[in-house]
């Protein structure tokens, strides 16, 4: 006897998530396949059951009709999520392969509208898909179980606080392995299979173990929250899953809108502080290019003709060939006429501006909460008035045009100066810093790894175009080279210049190598200052042998690693850095300079983080 269709229904609808799929399919691989109920039913007799039209639970099985004898399976799991995140816009995903990933990896290359991206290490890769995210609004980053994932969790921890939305795909070991609590490699050897899934928990914003069952819903609640929060999230494939066909299916979640009313009452508070303030300027934050919206921001700016300055970690993102645009604000420790006025105006206006310790200028920065205004991803705070669910872009477009063109009286924007120094005189912070900014062109990525190099780069004048790129907060050194090579992934037709020192380069030299074997012609600079020198800086005895690191000869290593036919040099007068800098300019390959200064060449702000050391370390 057949079961009534309600039964079908009934049993479709409520199974739960942990029961095996209705139809058997543990032994099809084929995507076209035919099944066999476990009540002894064919498929084609158990979807006859359903009333026309009806395909609960089954849509996600059945393409084509039955009645013409065919059966076409849907979407794996991971094809599914590969789709979506290829309908985000994602081509490319950074990994390393390995065996309880290779549904993931084998799909990925499967998939003619993606591309993988093997790494060196999965530490580079984390890094290398930060760097891709930075320009291209999110990355796809995948690992291993265990050793893998661990191997990465620094790079995503990373994204995470720099708020860079990464998809992190991990391949775990087979359902049934892990029910049997098998003994078994990349574990630890106690049968437990969900360690690595707690540990991941305070780095990403959400996390699911992706089943047939909650594939479709699951992946939709992690875009959302990876959007929402601009935050990386997690998503294991246990390896049987993964190649299963997904159950169901789910509709993307809306975007976040603001609540009409409080957004009305946040932009009539923020309109009447603006015009109640004699003097004004804005400071925006990395917020707005993470969320997309500098366009939203520019137009604002230009037209309130409110003049702007950034902190360290938001270097870049406004244009800083606008006329608007005053310089870096950090705090006591540069640039006195730039303190003296933002602290000055009767009104600061953040744009997700966030005070942490290098943005403050080691906490020196004294902006009054009472007179000023931030405009965060989702609220608005009026001195100690919060709008809650307030979304910045609704906020930006609301004010433009609803505030008055102010015409303050503000700094206008230095810039490093000339270089100073002599052909034939050693390469001094003088020379080295003016020089590399005379040579950035409109359009230029530049990737500055934390340390001397990037505080030294902070404060010259990027070109129209142009952008900035550190790890300020979450300062991970070894993090600029592989994110230069995701940079330059996301956008191979801008030049990429990668500004690192010889400490940090050692950790993830290697993925120089993915330059050339991806096409890309970066312009390298790896600053050899015999050590580590902002730890030099920081600590109590700067001759520590601590902060000594082997001598490489960094010139010879794209040789090494294979990126044949790059213009490589290394350098020691400000001549010969001049020179070099001139043939880079019109070289059609990589290039990859090693810039040699004396141990205690810091650049200025480094130099003022030392003296700082009381109010950094409080």
């Amino acid at each position: 006897m057949k079961p009534a269709p309600s039964l079908v229904l009934s049993l479709l609808a409520s199974r739960p998530k942990s029961a095996k799929p209705l139809w058997d399919n543990s032994s099809t691989r084929s995507h076209n396949a035919t099944f066999t109920s476990r009540r002894g039913l064919s498929l084609q007799e158990d979807v006859a059951l359903l009333p026309k039209g009806v395909t609960v639970g089954l849509s996600a099985y059945v393409t084509q009709s039955i009645h013409k004898g065919e059966l076409t399976m849907s979407k794996t799991v991971i094809e599914h999520v590969l789709s979506r995140l290829r309908n985000l816009g994602i081509k490319d995903v950074f990994g390393v392969a390995g065996d309880f990933a290779f549904p993931i990896d084998d799909a990925v290359i499967a998939n003619k509208d993606m591309r993988w991206i093997g790494s060196c290490n999965e530490l580079n890769a984390a890094y290398a898909a930060d760097g891709y995210a930075r320009i291209h609004g999110m990355a796809a980053l995948c690992t291993t179980y265990g050793v893998g994932e661990l191997s990465a969790i620094n790079g995503v921890a990373g994204s995470f606080a720099e708020q860079l939305p990464i998809f992190q795909l991990v391949g775990m070991p087979a359902s049934r392995t892990q029910v049997a609590r098998r003994l078994i490699h990349h574990t630890l050897g106690n049968g437990e299979f969900e360690l690595f899934y707690k540990m991941a928990e305070p780095v990403v914003c959400a996390r699911a173990i992706m089943t047939p069952e909650n594939c479709a819903a699951e992946t939709e609640r992690l875009i959302a929250a990876a959007l929402y929060h601009r935050r990386p999230v997690y998503m294991a494939f246990p390896t049987d899953h993964a190649t299963a066909p997904i159950v169901g299916s789910a509709q993307p979640l809306a975007d976040p809108k603001s609540d009409p009313h409080a957004l009305e009452a946040a932009v009539k508070a923020v309109v009447a502080a603006i015009e109640d303030a004699n003097t004004a300027c804005v400071v925006p934050g990395m917020l707005v290019s993470r969320i997309g919206l500098n366009a939203e921001a520019t137009h604002f700016v230009k037209s309130s003709n409110l003049p702007f300055a950034t902190m360290f970690a938001d270097k870049g993102v406004l244009d800083e060939s606008l006329p608007n645009y005053v310089g870096m604000y950090d705090g006591k420790l540069m640039n006195e006429e730039i303190r003296a006025f933002v602290e000055g105006c009767d009104l600061v206006l953040g744009i997700g501006a966030v005070l942490t310790d290098f943005n403050t200028g080691s906490f020196t920065a004294r902006i009054d909460r009472s007179t000023s205004v931030n405009i965060s991803h989702h609220s608005v705070r009026v001195g100690e008035a919060v709008y809650s669910n307030v979304e910045m872009k609704d906020m930006l477009v609301a004010l433009t045009g609803k505030v008055s063109q102010r015409n303050v009286k503000a700094p206008k924007a230095r810039g490093l100066g000339k270089p100073v120094g002599a052909p034939r005189d050693k390469i001094t912070v003088q020379y080295l810093y003016p020089r590399w900014e005379a040579m950035l062109r409109e359009g230029d990525i530049v990737v500055a790894e934390t340390g001397t190099s990037s505080m030294g780069m902070g404060f010259a004048n990027m070109p129209k175009g142009s952008t900035f790129h550190n790890q300020t907060l979450w300062g991970s050194i070894g993090w600029a080279t592989p994110a230069s090579f995701g940079a330059a992934l996301a956008a191979p037709d801008r030049r990429v210049i990668l500004i690192t020192g010889d400490g940090s380069h050692q950790m993830t030299a290697q993925e120089i190598s993915q330059f050339h074997r991806f096409g890309l012609k970066p312009i390298i600079f790896v600053l050899n200052n015999d050590g580590y020198l902002i730890e030099r800086l920081l600590c109590k005895d700067p001759e520590s042998y601590y902060n000594d690191i082997a001598k490489w000869d960094y010139h010879k290593l794209p040789e090494v690693l294979g990126c044949d036919g790059w213009l490589t040099a290394c350098v020691t007068t400000c001549g010969e850095l001049d020179a070099i800098i001139k043939k880079a300019d019109s070289c059609d390959s990589g290039v990859y300079v090693e810039v040699i200064t004396d141990r205690y060449a810091a650049s200025a702000l480094s130099q003022k983080l030392h003296d700082s050391i009381d109010t950094l370390y409080i």
